[in-house]
């Protein structure tokens, strides 16, 4: 268990059966009276944002998190199938709960998968993810109007901007933390 001295921002606990973390965390003294323990926490699984004060004494339960490696399989409507590779139990996450994954995510891509008890309630990608690009607009050599990059669309369908001198059908390496071009992927 949990005690308010142990309140900081990060902490995952559980509160009513789901997981929360806490993104602020503020302490006051006042002149009398007992210390007072202002947070906020967001739902892991809805992205419901709560404002909570505590006072001393009071306890929390650890949220039961687990992270594994799995293998991305399948996306089936807004569902996605993940696969761990130990075990081949396979877990369904819905398309809300992804965030930004699934513009980086092809199949057989290995991924981290959070799970609450049985729930999927998070993926995170590697850092790193290399797709090919599948349209682009042409690029005039000695074009020198200023623009320094062009849009791009990769095979995930998603678009993002790219130096001239990438070409349709070339492999590219894109950061999943931004979603910015990286490199070009040699030969």
């Amino acid at each position: 268990m949990y005690t308010v001295a142990d309140l900081k921002k990060g902490l995952k606990l559980t509160m009513d059966g789901d997981p929360y973390v806490v993104t602020a965390f503020d302490f006051t003294k006042p002149g009398k009276g007992q210390a007072l323990y202002k947070c906020k926490l967001k739902n892991m699984i809805s992205g419901v944002i709560l404002d909570r004060t505590y006072r001393s004494g009071e306890t929390f339960e650890p949220a039961q998190l687990e992270e594994r490696q799995m293998e991305y399989l399948y996306k089936e409507g807004n569902h996605y199938t993940f696969m761990d590779q130990q075990t081949y139990e396979q877990v369904i996450m819905e398309e809300d709960a992804m965030g930004d994954a699934p513009n980086f995510l092809l199949e057989n891509t290995k991924v981290d998968v959070l799970l609450f008890g049985e729930k999927a309630i998070g993926v995170t990608l590697p850092n790193f993810v290399n797709l090919k690009v599948t349209a682009t607009e042409q690029w005039a050599k000695g074009d020198t109007s200023g623009n320094d990059s062009k849009p791009a669309t990769v095979e995930t369908g998603y678009t993002l901007r790219v130096p001239p001198f990438i070409e349709e059908g070339e492999l590219i390496t894109i950061d999943t933390r931004n979603g910015e071009y990286s490199t070009r992927v040699k030969g």
